[in-house]
């Protein structure tokens, strides 16, 4: 099974190693780009998670009284 998976990237990496550069630029653009910025997200929704657990913010130390 590893074999054949093995095989086919090897056959996607190769048509793409020698597809003409628009095309790569379009793939790219349309596939990775919107992954990394998913990715993105959530990376930041997870530090800013982390953040929060570790060390209490600014406005937690705030009364509700207006000054």
């Amino acid at each position: 099974m590893f074999n054949g998976l093995a095989d086919w990237w090897d056959g996607v990496e190769l048509w793409l190693a020698q597809a003409w550069f628009p095309v790569q630029f379009v793939l790219v653009m349309v596939a990775v780009v919107p992954l990394c910025l998913a990715a993105a997200w959530v990376l930041d929704k997870l530090v800013g998670l982390f953040a929060h657990w570790l060390a209490p913010g600014r406005d937690d130390d705030r009364s509700d009284t207006p000054s």
